[in-house]
């Protein structure tokens, strides 16, 4: 034994006489090799802000000394770590770096280093830790590092890394944790189950494609798997549920498909994290997953998961967070609920989210008896019903508390003012009616609090002034009334938004605005404010969005709006101003839309800034406006129209003066010709004033009698109050085939709807309503006046003959699908929008029903017949537009006429909207407004609201042809029960019998489009 000792000192002694002689012979000193390479280092940093490489410079201090720098005990002059992170360091990493060849550690994390990782790092075998991550490195990672067989650490995250992962990664046997997040890395992951000693795998945050390497199923030791933030596709290989060992399981933000084993708590029993969120992962939620006993963070948010959610969680007594929110987990009858009552023997639970998924009815009692320690409660957008109840101020911990979008009821309880920790508090888009509790203002630590949309009604407590640290306050669409509260316009610390629009709010804008000098956007519209705009708004400097339209406000714009330098958005339509536009609008660099429509402003239009793009400015119904650019379409202004007329003035009269009386004779003579003519033909032609501009050219009868066969009944395709709709062999526009109506002058009323029809046509264009060709006004071969119109063609018919069947005679019935129903309800919808506030003067169209509405080979819906349509020639009032009245009979057809016509009131926008509404229940019920059983007090909203007051039965009274047109409507059950759900509220809010609870149809348009892009995707 002791021969074997001295054998091994002379070898150590051995080595490090070769050593050393290797270094004599290349004249380099080992440590003036490392001291060579860290000031190599230092070179290529081209920033040290903190002045962390100062020492560096002290020659008289020994290298093992500097900042950063560390050396080893049996070789004290040796460098064997060199750890400068959190210096904010710039530059490059230099190779020689690589000459420290008794290196373990480096970590050169969270500096703002660049340039590519050195390939000389491979020959670093004593290497055990290698961190580089947040920092802005590129290329490739060097297939060089497979060398540092001793690795145990690599993490490359957080940098501008692109490639693929190099293969040679699987030569690290000894490396137990490796972290590529946050690159740019592309490709396959490879195969990595030679490295036995790997107990933590990091690649979130790459572009990493493909599936995921079965291979990984055989890193036994494995404990950490984090694949997040990439773009794996494909199912989750079965063989990953064998690594038993795991606690974390992180594969979120992928589009991992395919459903969990049924038997996953059994195969990862030591799981504790498991994140899947922002998947395509379908199927039930598994059951054994109680089987994981230490889980506490299951978060699967964001995925296709349906059914019920299992009870047999309450038996993860670690869980901490659950969160399943954006899935299609379901709860249709008491039972389902059974959970929420298992979770209350999790007593450490701290965040429970299940938001929009499919949770409806009232939730158990239970819910009050969840942990105490509850942080946050989410059930937004889901279908739940019943009261907030009184007991949920048992959750003394809670922050966050979400609601929204449901179908809750009754009143906020005054014990949720007992939530004193409560921060963010979101109750938007429910049924909840009475007066706000002025104890909310007991909240203090609230910052975010949404009321919107719900029936709120009475003041605006004072109190909430108390919230000193709220930043977002949204009350808007609900039914407060009263003056807006001054303590409430002095919490300077609404940094984000204030929202009162769409209330009953009245009186003057307190002076109190000034006070929100920190606040990004202001809504006021829609109310009933009235005075001038206080001076004080231009402390408001930080202002992006001004709203204040349709108000009573009056007098002039406020010089001190000048002073919002960063205002976006600025809209005053439909009040009172007056006077002339200020010029310093057009100095507002950021102004991007301003609409001062319907007012009284009067003068010449400004040409800089935003005035200077007729798409970012709005200034309809404004007549005495002039000027401006082309664009806008205003008159000249009289000053430029009398310098014009000033520089011609002399050579007018110089050629007037001779010619005068030659002129003056002329004019006689064609004069008494013209009474001539009149005279003669004064009993043969009805009097002409309409025109359908210059560029329409008129056909004759002859052209349109030989076109429709002689107006045979062959061609007939549709009658209607005023005449007859033929389809026509024609070329006309690159149309080979045009419709032709006919009109009834023997009808009473048909002269008017064609004056009416012509002249709403001539100055409207919208690709959903019907385009006119041109006319006729002759006489027929027997001498009789004749009129037509002559349209495009509509080869589909009306939307009546798509919806019931006796509607059909010429073809046989087709149903339409849920889409296509969806697309023309959002046709109809944008081309009643453009009508009512698209152009200088509102269109009412008046005789909205499926017959008038026509469908193109595309099935895109164009509305047409515009016999009854009136135009409201003076500034609209909504106001006054439900209230005025005429001894006009009523417009309309029986079923779709709004119940105030039949008080006398004049037609109107809103009239429009009631008929849209009835229109929009018959599209999605099949039903006509005047069907059969609408009797004795029942009509098609009445019948559509009962069926809306239980959801489960909403689905009940679709029109059973939808079901036959959609052949995967089974499939989609979910996602065409929320679009029914939004069709029909948007059916029911239009058709309100009292015109001022109606939607308009800007509103109608957005909520249509976006339920149909949620179905399209």
């Amino acid at each position: 034994m002791e021969g074997f000792f001295h054998a091994l000192i002379f070898l150590i002694i051995l080595l490090y006489v070769i050593s050393t002689a290797q270094y004599a012979t290349l004249g380099i000193e080992p440590a003036a090799s490392d001291r060579a390479a860290l000031l190599s280092f230092k070179s290529l940093a081209d920033d040290d802000p903190f002045g962390a490489l100062l020492s560096w410079n002290n020659g008289s201090l020994h290298y093992c000394r500097w900042r950063g720098v560390s050396c080893g005990r049996r070789h004290p002059d040796r460098v064997t770590a060199l750890d400068l992170k959190s210096l904010r360091l710039t530059g490059l990493v230099s190779p020689a770096v690589a000459n420290l060849t008794f290196l373990r550690r480096i970590d050169l994390s969270d500096n703002m280093l660049g340039g590519r990782i050195p390939e000389e790092f491979g020959s670093l075998r004593r290497l055990r830790y290698l961190n580089l991550s947040v920092n802005s490195l590129r290329g490739t990672i060097p297939s060089s590092l497979g060398n540092c067989s001793n690795l145990q650490l690599l993490n490359l995250r957080d940098n501008k890394l692109d490639g693929e992962i190099p293969p040679t990664l699987t030569n690290l046997s000894s490396l137990n944790s490796l972290s590529l997040r946050g690159n740019n890395l592309h490709g396959e992951i490879p195969h990595f189950a030679e490295l036995p000693f790997l107990s933590y795998l990091d690649c979130a945050s790459n572009y990493l494609s493909g599936t995921i390497p079965i291979s990984l199923g055989r890193l036994s030791s494995l404990e950490y798997l984090v694949l997040g933030i990439n773009n794996l596709t494909g199912e989750i290989p079965s063989s990953l549920y064998n690594l038993s060992s795991l606690t974390a399981l992180e594969l979120a933000n992928n589009q991992l498909e395919g459903t969990l084993p049924s038997d996953i708590g059994n195969a990862l029993p030591n799981l504790q994290f498991l994140y899947m969120y922002n998947n395509k992962l379908g199927g039930r939620i598994p059951a054994s997953l109680s089987n994981a006993s230490e889980l506490r963070h299951l978060e699967m948010p964001f995925n296709a998961f349906h059914g019920t959610i299992p009870p047999s969680l309450g038996a993860l007594q670690s869980l901490l967070r659950l969160q399943l929110e954006g899935n299609r987990l379901e709860a249709r009858k008491p039972s389902d609920w059974s959970f929420i009552t298992a979770l209350t023997n999790c007593t450490g639970l701290r965040v429970l989210d299940l938001g929009y998924n499919l949770l409806q009815g009232m939730m158990p009692k239970s819910l009050v008896n969840l942990s105490t320690s509850l942080l946050a409660l989410s059930f937004y957008s889901n279908q739940i019903s019943g009261i907030i109840p009184a007991e949920i101020d048992k959750f003394i911990n809670l922050t966050y508390l979400d609601m929204s979008f449901n179908d809750l009821r009754g009143t906020i309880p005054i014990e949720i003012s007992h939530l004193w920790q409560l921060n963010y508090l979101d109750l938007s888009y429910n049924k909840l009616s009475g007066e706000i509790p002025p104890t909310l203002g007991n909240l203090t630590r609230m910052d975010k609090l949404f009321l919107g949309s719900n029936e709120f009604e009475g003041a605006i407590p004072p109190t909430l002034s108390n919230l000193l640290m709220l930043e977002l306050l949204d009350l808007s669409n609900n039914r407060l009334s009263g003056s807006i509260p001054k303590e409430v316009l002095t919490l300077s610390s609404l940094t984000i938004y204030l929202d009162l629009s769409h209330n009953l709010l009245n009186g003057s804008l307190p002076l109190e605005v000034g006070n929100l000098i920190n606040t990004w956007g202001l809504n006021l519209s829609n109310n009933r404010l009235s005075g001038e705009i206080p001076d004080t708004i231009g402390k408001c400097a930080i202002l992006d969005i001004l709203h204040l339209e349709n108000n009573l406000f009056q007098g002039s714009i406020p010089p001190s709006i000048s002073n919002l330098r960063g205002l976006q958005e600025l809209d005053l339509s439909k009040n009172f101003y007056s006077g002339q536009i200020p010029a310093f609008l057009d100095e507002l660099p950021d102004l991007k839309y301003l609409n001062l429509s319907f007012n009284d402003f009067e003068g010449r239009v400004p040409m800089k800034g935003v005035f200077k793009n007729a798409s970012e400015v709005s200034l309809i119904g404004n007549p005495k406006l002039c000027g401006g650019i082309p664009e806008l379409h205003l008159p000249k202004c009289t000053s430029d129209a009398f310098i014009a007329k000033h520089h011609s003035d002399y050579k007018l009269k110089v050629i007037l003066i001779p010619i005068g009386g030659a002129i003056l004779c002329l004019i006689i003579i064609m004069g008494l010709l013209g009474i001539h003519h009149l005279i003669k033909n004064s009993r043969r032609k009805p009097q002409s004033r309409f025109s359908l501009r210059n560029r329409h050219v008129k056909v004759s009868y002859d052209e349109l009698f030989r076109a429709t066969d002689g107006f045979s009944s062959d061609n007939l395709i549709g009658t209607g109050s005023f005449g007859s709709v033929y389809k026509a062999a024609m070329n006309y526009e690159n149309a080979d085939i045009v419709a032709v109506k006919v009109l009834n002058l023997q009808q009473h009323g048909a002269f008017r709807s064609f004056m009416s029809e012509c002249e709403a046509l001539r100055s409207i264009r919208h690709r959903n309503l019907v385009k006119i060709l041109t006319l006729c006004s002759s006489l027929d071969h027997r001498g009789n006046d004749f009129m037509a119109l002559v349209f495009e063609y509509m080869p589909n018919g009306s939307l009546e003959e798509w919806l019931h069947p006796n509607a059909c005679q010429n073809r046989p019935f087709r149903s339409l699908s849920l889409i296509q129903r969806l697309n023309i309800a959002v046709d109809v919808a944008s081309a009643l929008e453009y009508l009512h506030h698209g152009g200088s003067v509102p269109i009412v169209h008046c005789d909205l029903k499926p017959s008038n509405i026509l469908l193109n080979k595309e099935m895109t819906a164009h509305v047409g017949d515009f016999g009854l349509a009136k135009f409201l020639r003076q500034p609209p009032d909504e106001s006054s537009e439900r209230s005025s009245t005429s001894t006009v009979g009523i417009k309309g057809s029986i079923g779709y006429v709004p119940p105030e016509y039949g008080m006398g009131c004049k037609p109107s926008r809103l009239g429009d909207v009631y008929s849209y509404g009835i229109l929009l229940l018959e599209m999605f019920t099949g039903m006509r407004p005047v069907d059969d059983m609408f009797k004795d007090g029942l009509s098609l909203r009445g019948y559509v609201r009962a069926a809306a007051a239980s959801p489960e039965h909403l689905m009940d009274i679709i029109d059973r042809n939808l079901h036959s047109a959609d052949n995967d409507i089974a499939y989609q059950e979910e996602c065409v029960r929320d679009c029914m759900v939004l069709a029909f509220d948007c059916g029911l809010s239009c058709s309100n019998e009292s015109p001022y609870e109606r939607s308009d149809m800007t509103k109608v348009l957005k909520e249509l489009s976006a339920a149909r892009e949620r179905l399209l995707s």
